[in-house]
């Protein structure tokens, strides 16, 4: 009897590799990897990014899809619960995508990637790339993911000048990153807004009450060229001055609150004058120009603005740099540097724009969030001289600089230089109240 050949259920290597070759290749082509965490913002290519995400982490067994949103917000802020639940809003509707795609997509991994959302960091305030990627590595140790994928579009809390520094620092981390390969808008979005009747009217109302404060409000030439002039000025500028339309009771209440805060002002400006003055006449007293720098929870745009001139106006202090949440300051003497980091001026701001609870949230002195950054007090590396590849001096990592402080900022000069996004979310910290 002839011997009869290896009976199907034996094990024989090269026999089920010659039976099944496609199920070798596309096990050894899909091996199973970590978590995959995707950073979500409203953008134009979200929906495309989520797409391309799902159909990746289904084809290359991913154990699940993590879209987080890192919070613009502290828990206990005013309006903090909105701006909560308006993140939730968002990424209820990129997870719904999500499992849609997945659904959908014919992987044999994709009824594995479980489809998870997060908000980060809203329990502390964040400053900069790196606070970011910290709260991200730290979600991604505790939750085994390895990568990160990148929206094209993404911003950052809303600021698109994090966004690089974000991608640098991510790629210091252990994790591998990488911006999914989606087409983007050809269309740029532009510097204007939409032109709205509000922003139009609100213009207008501020051009001609300014015109006619400057003139006579009872001299009929006053009030037609007053008028004249305000069309002008909102026909021209209403769609690039206001990022925002008014809102009732937010304005009026803003408005209000401003003219409380200018005597506050003029009384800052007038204290820093005689400080100063004394200085200069004194030569015992001392004169240490420095340079500082401060973050600050008073959001972007119109805010920060405000800020960084009301530091300028007062004399010994000029705002050099505004950038994200960052003010960099220079000082001329000691005094109006405590004054500076005890931060009267930017309690005031946040009271302005945002009401009193938000006047009471720490200053940077309380919060740690102050640094020297020139002579031998420095506790900060200057960051020019570091880009540079200059001596940095006696700069050590950041620590806050101690002493009393006068509830005064002072500060002399005109010219501030803002780089930070006016996005109408206030990136920063805090919200409208």
């Amino acid at each position: 009897m002839a011997d009869a050949g290896p009976s199907p259920g034996d094990d024989d290597p090269d026999a089920e590799a010659s039976a099944d070759p496609e199920a070798t290749s596309d096990s050894d082509a899909a091996p199973a990897s970590g978590a995959v965490i995707v950073p979500v913002e409203p953008s134009s290519t979200l929906r495309s990014t989520i797409a391309h995400i799902a159909e990746a982490a289904a084809t290359e067994g991913a154990s699940a899809l993590h879209l987080v949103e890192i919070a613009s917000w502290r828990n206990g802020d005013p309006e903090s619960d909105e701006r909560a639940a308006a993140a939730e809003r968002v990424l209820e509707r990129a997870a719904a995508w999500a499992r849609a795609d997945l659904e959908d997509s014919e992987a044999p991994g994709a009824p594995d990637v479980e489809v998870v959302t997060a908000v980060l960091g809203a329990d502390g305030y964040l400053f900069g790339a790196d606070d970011y990627v910290r709260v991200l590595a730290e979600y991604a140790e505790a939750n085994d993911a390895d990568r990160v994928v990148l929206d094209p579009e993404y911003t950052p809390v809303g600021n698109t000048t994090l966004l690089q520094p974000l991608e640098f620092a991510l790629s210091n981390t252990p994790l591998s990153v990488e911006t999914a390969p989606v087409d983007r808008p050809t269309r740029r979005e532009r510097f204007r807004t939409e032109a709205t009747t509000g922003r139009f009217v609100a213009l207008f109302g501020l051009s001609l009450a300014f015109y006619l404060l400057l003139g006579d409000p009872t001299y009929w030439f006053d009030a037609v060229t007053g008028v004249a002039t305000a069309a002008v000025v909102s026909i021209t500028l209403s769609r690039v001055s206001l990022d925002s339309d008014p809102a009732f009771p937010r304005t009026p209440m803003r408005i209000v609150r401003g003219l409380i805060y200018v005597p506050v002002l003029l009384f800052e400006i007038v204290k820093a004058n005689l400080v100063v003055a004394r200085v200069i006449l004194d030569p015992r007293l001392p004169i240490e120009p420095t340079l500082n720098r401060m973050r600050v929870i008073v959001g972007s745009g119109l805010p920060l603005m405000t800020l960084a001139n009301s530091i300028t106006l007062t004399p010994g202090t000029l705002t050099v740099r505004a950038r994200d949440s960052d003010l960099y300051v220079h000082s001329l003497v000691p005094w109006a540097r405590e004054g500076l980091f005890d931060g009267p001026l930017e309690r005031w701001t946040r009271f302005v724009y945002y009401g009193r609870r938000a006047a009471r949230l720490p200053s940077p002195r309380e919060r740690d969030d102050v640094a020297i950054l020139q002579g031998p007090d420095a506790t900060e590396e200057l960051p020019i001289a570091a880009a540079d590849g200059g001596d940095p001096g006696s700069g050590v990592e950041s620590e806050s600089s101690g002493g009393a402080g006068v509830e005064s900022e002072s500060s002399g000069g005109a010219g501030v230089e803002v780089e930070s996004s006016d996005d109408s979310t206030d990136a920063d910290g805090v919200t409208d109240r």
